[in-house]
This record gives C-alpha cells, sequence and structure tokens, in this order.
C-alpha cells in the first residue's frame, strides 16, 4: 500500500489545482483520473466551447463590416474550427501536465474504501487526506425516445453539423451551442421548460439576449415540455406541451442539454461519505464531506458548477485562503452575456442603474452598439452588490464589477473616485454607477 499525504481523484479544474497545490506545499500527492487531465472543462467543455464560440463571433461580427466599407463573401468550414479546437486542447494539457510535474499521476478508474483508502486500478493507495474532484456528466430527461439525442459531449466530438438541430435546454450549455450552431449556418430551434431561458439570470438581461439571438435566426420555444422523441421519415420529431396544447418539431439532430449530473465514484458509503438527495456529495462550508479528511470540491459537490468555482474551493480545501468572493459566470454567446452577485429581485431594498451600449463612445465607434449593463446596489448605502450585462466584452465588465463588489465599493466610489479610460467600454460601469448616484439623491 502506497501511502500519501494527499489523494485527489478527479484530474479537472478542482482536482488539479488542488495536487499542485498540495506538492508546492511540499505534500506527496497522488492525482487519479481515468481519462485525461484537464477534465470536462478542457476536454469536453469550457475551452473547446469557447474556441468554437470564438469562430461564431467572428462570423456574426462581419455582418456589420458593410459599415465600415468592408465587402466580401465569408465561406466557413465547421470541420476546421473543430480542429482547431483540438489543437488548443492538446497545448493546454500540455501545461497542466507541466503544472502537475511533482504530483503522482495514476490512470485509473477509482474506488474508495475503509480507511482512508482508495483502489485505483491495480494499486491501493491511503492518504492522510482525500479530496473528491469527479466532475459531472451530462443529464439527460426521462422520456420516452431520448437514446436518439446526442449529448454535449458528442457535440464537441463531431466534425460536421447538421443541417437543422433542435436543442432541449435554455441555459448556458443549450444557449453556446445555439450560437454556435446557427453561426455556421444551421437552422436552430430552443425548447425551454421554463417561461424564459437561463433560469437563475436577471429575466430582463435574459429576454434580451433571447431577442438579440432571434434577430440571428435562432428560434425559441418557451414553457414548453418535451413529451419524446421519435424517427419520422429519416428526421427526428420532438414532442412538447405548452398551455396551447401539445405539437411537434422536426430536426435533422437533437442535442439534449438539460444540465448536468454529479459524477460520484464507487465506495462512497465504505468511505462514509453521504449523497444528497439530489445526486451531489454533502460538504460543510469548508468543503469537508460526512468523512473527516474526505472533501468534494468541484461540479461533484452541486454548490457551484463551474471551472473557476472549482478552482477557488481547491484553494479553499488546501489552505491557500479562508475563503473568497462572488463568482462570477458568463455565457459566451454572441453578444455575451454575463452575471455576478445579486439581481435586483434577490432581496428586499436593492435597486438598479440601468445603462444602454448606445450610451458608450467604444461600442458606437466599433458597431457594437446592442447590450445592456445593470449595476445592483443597496438603496440604504450605495454598496454594489451585483451586475449583469449583454453585449460585446460582458465578460470583462463582470470581471470588473466582480473587484469592485469583493472590495465593497459604494457607487458614489465608482462613479467619482475611479477612472476609466476613454473611450472604453469600461465606461459603462462609471456611466451606470453615476446614474445611481443621481437616483440616490
Amino acid at each position: 500500500m502506497k501511502q500519501y499525504n494527499l489523494i485527489v481523484i478527479g484530474g479537472g479544474p478542482g482536482g488539479y489545482e488542488a495536487a499542485a497545490l498540495a506538492a508546492s506545499q511540499g505534500k506527496t500527492v497522488a492525482l487519479i483520473e481515468r481519462d485525461k487531465v484537464g477534465g470536462t472543462c478542457l476536454n469536453r467543455g469550457c475551452v473547446p466551447t469557447k474556441c468554437l464560440c470564438a469562430g461564431a463571433e467572428i462570423i456574426c461580427r462581419t455582418s456589420a463590416y458593410n459599415d465600415f466599407g468592408i465587402y466580401g463573401e465569408i465561406h466557413t468550414d465547421y470541420s476546421v474550427a473543430a480542429d482547431r479546437a483540438t489543437n488548443v486542447i492538446d497545448a493546454l494539457r500540455k501545461d497542466v501536465e507541466a503544472y502537475l510535474a511533482d504530483v503522482d499521476i495514476i490512470s485509473a478508474d477509482a474506488r474508495l474504501a475503509e480507511g482512508h483508502t482508495v483502489i485505483a486500478g491495480d494499486e491501493t493507495l491511503n492518504g492522510d487526506e482525500i479530496i473528491i474532484a469527479t466532475g459531472s456528466a451530462p443529464r439527460t430527461l426521462p422520456v420516452k425516445g431520448i437514446e436518439h439525442t446526442i449529448s454535449s459531449d458528442e457535440f464537441l466530438g463531431s466534425r460536421e453539423l447538421p443541417d437543422s438541430l433542435i436543442i432541449i435546454g435554455g441555459g448556458v450549455i443549450g444557449l453556446e451551442f445555439a450560437s454556435v450552431a446557427n453561426a455556421y449556418g444551421c437552422a436552430v430551434t430552443i425548447i425551454e421548460y421554463m417561461p424564459e431561458i437561463l433560469p437563475g439570470f436577471d429575466s430582463e438581461i435574459a429576454k434580451r439576449l433571447r431577442t438579440y439571438l432571434s434577430k440571428r435566426g435562432i428560434k425559441f420555444v418557451l414553457g414548453a415540455q418535451v413529451k419524446y422523441i421519435e424517427k419520422e421519415n429519416g428526421l427526428l420529431s420532438v414532442g412538447y406541451e405548452t398551455k396551447k396544447g401539445e405539437t411537434s418539431l422536426l430536426a435533422s439532430c437533437v442535442l439534449c442539454a438539460t444540465g448536468r449530473r454529479a459524477v460520484l465514484p464507487e465506495g462512497l458509503d465504505a468511505a462514509g461519505v453521504a449523497v444528497s438527495p439530489k445526486g451531489f456529495i454533502e460538504t460543510d462550508a469548508c468543503y469537508l464531506t460526512t468523512a473527516p479528511g474526505i472533501y468534494a470540491i468541484g461540479d461533484v459537490n452541486g454548490r457551484c458548477m463551474l471551472a473557476h468555482a472549482a478552482s477557488a474551493q481547491a484553494r479553499v480545501v488546501t489552505g491557500i485562503t479562508n475563503g473568497f468572493g462572488v463568482i462570477p459566470s458568463i455565457v459566451f454567446t454572441v453578444p455575451e452575456c454575463a452575471s455576478v452577485g445579486l439581481n435586483v429581485n434577490s432581496a428586499e431594498g436593492l435597486c438598479a442603474a440601468k445603462i444602454p451600449y448606445s450610451a458608450n463612445a467604444k461600442a458606437l465607434a466599433s458597431g457594437e452598439e446592442t447590450g445592456m449593463l445593470k449595476l445592483v446596489y443597496r438603496q440604504d448605502d450605495g454598496v454594489i452588490v451585483g451586475c449583469q450585462a449583454v453585449g460585446i466584452h460582458a465578460g470583462d465588465l463582470i470581471a470588473e464589477a466582480t473587484v469592485a463588489i469583493d472590495a465593497v465599493y459604494t457607487v458614489e466610489r465608482l462613479a467619482n473616485a475611479t477612472v476609466s479610460a476613454h473611450p472604453s467600454i469600461s465606461e459603462l460601469l462609471a456611466g451606470a454607477a453615476a446614474k445611481a448616484c443621481a437616483d440616490r439623491k
């Protein structure tokens, strides 16, 4: 039996970050990964998707070239974009492997046993501490014919797009794939169960994004419950029900993007690790499970299913920090949509200052005046508690807002004591803050 200070199960953003940090502290560390290091994010999620989203953005921006006196036709080849994504993944994976130079990497399935013991293939390991970071996998719907659909993994593994695509689910994953497929010439329809896309986001921002995507030709069916998927004359028929009754749509391909479920390693019961009724590993505020010395970080604990949240949790578990601030979220559609902190309906006493991109000189100069930013603050003291944006560089704006929220900025400080370069998209934040100051007087 090999003895380690730390055993990490899962080589995604949370797992490899925890393993590398612990090794840098002089600890002996084993990282067990059954597939490729980098996890879902690098190999089948964030990174390849964003490579494709970058291509979609370039294609969409060409529609405004005539306004700049630039003319010509754009020809697209999705297979080239898919190959480029693979090359980016391979390069980044080498960086991760170099980051883990002082970690013993074991390629095997892992199974927990009693007494901090982990079985990895033919090896038996024992760790003073164990971190479970096994991530998540696509979740499917319990409806007839679901086997005819593809998952996000299969979508990203393809070098060709269908002529037409129905996406079940209007969350982040569904919207990003819709944006990509539409840009490369695929007819796309999104079927969403909730009354608006992006459940959990600010509803006004979500509605604006849907309006912008609709103008690109993406169709939406909201408040619809999928009943079945079946083959019909060489196509797939998706039957669904709304308040208006039951109907169906046809497409060459159906993508199920209805969220993700935790991937749980075997042996949790033997190790004394409890799982919640929703299928996630139960943890306390420090990500400790119900078993002493065993932690769970990232998607597997269900607290915040984002790669950067998993990395942040890894820093807590390894003692680098005692905690962290708000977690931003970005949807890499065209245009982008992003959010951090609270929205105006999260609690009483909150107000929002809105400013359109059309009021920003850089946005107008760039031909990117479509969009809006909302800055959320407490009415009583003016402290900034949230921000939402839809438009070009929305994610970058939210990054600035994240720092302001963590630093407990007031709208007065952001408007009067913080200087933004002119002309820049960043001035939208200062403009919204100035508007909030005027509203508070």
